[in-house]
């Protein structure tokens, strides 16, 4: 039997896949993820009290990725400790709050590219004597709970410290500055975010940059949404928006300078 198939239905073959091209590129954009952030880590997330909107850093990532990658964003906010658990979960789809990628964490959650390289810093009163890790033996060590800070001063010092994980970065700040602890250890940016801000003449960074890290967006495991953030991430970094964006909340970006 013959294929009677004539020049007008080959024609239509194009204008149909063009047409289910469309669709699928409008189903794409009208695709919304759920994510999470902590809305203490100053500058990358923080409350904007004016607008009530979530600001920072890692906020102008996020939009921007989703801009390009075509999904849009239901933003919600919890305590860091919670946010690998949620994604872990399938909760929420996915997690950007300064999440340093580590081999634990990815055994449970996807990350995407690393896009920021950090560390781990001291900061203590104007007046302290503190110059490194060695000497925090014996002090009273404020950190963040469920933080890699917190890990790396239990493996570093152990029982030698008094570390106290507080749930949020504005409670170890102001345990440092009411005195009842001698030193916060935590990620080298929102450590010396604060000591510019509201900290300024009154507590310093000190000490080398400790275990470098870099931060992720976490994603829940198997997410088809990894492949096309880390295109978008490329992208802003050839193009220049990544720059722009460093440049905005930090100053220029180390291979800009």
């Amino acid at each position: 039997m013959k294929n009677n198939i004539t020049l007008s239905h080959w024609l239509a073959i194009p204008a149909l896949a063009l047409s289910l091209g469309a669709s699928s590129l409008a189903f794409a954009q009208d695709t919304t993820l759920k994510a999470v952030t902590d809305p203490s880590f100053v500058p990358f997330e923080m409350m904007d009290q004016d607008s009530g909107e979530m600001v920072g850093f890692d906020m102008d990532i996020l939009h921007e990725i989703a801009d390009r990658a075509g999904f849009k964003v239901d933003l919600n906010t919890m305590d860091f400790n919670g946010i690998i658990p949620a994604v872990q979960t399938g909760n929420v789809d996915l997690a950007i709050a300064g999440i340093t990628i580590t081999d634990e964490r990815q055994e449970i959650v996807d990350f995407s590219d690393p896009y920021y390289d950090s560390g781990l810093r001291i900061l203590v009163s104007d007046g302290s004597d503190v110059a490194s890790l060695d000497d925090l033996e014996g002090k009273r060590i404020a950190t963040k709970i469920g933080s890699t800070s917190y890990d790396y001063l239990q493996e570093k010092l152990g029982d030698d410290a008094e570390i106290t994980p507080y749930p949020g970065s504005s409670d170890m700040y102001m345990a440092l500055m009411g005195g009842s602890a001698d030193a916060v250890f935590y990620d080298a940016p929102n450590v010396g975010y604060f000591a510019q801000t509201k900290g300024q003449g009154k507590v310093k960074t000190v000490g080398p940059l400790y275990e470098g890290q870099q931060y992720g967006i976490a994603f829940a495991k198997g997410s088809e949404w990894v492949e096309p953030a880390n295109k978008a991430l490329e992208a802003m970094h050839e193009d220049g928006t990544y720059d722009e964006i460093h440049e905005k909340w930090f100053g220029a970006a180390p291979d800009a300078e």
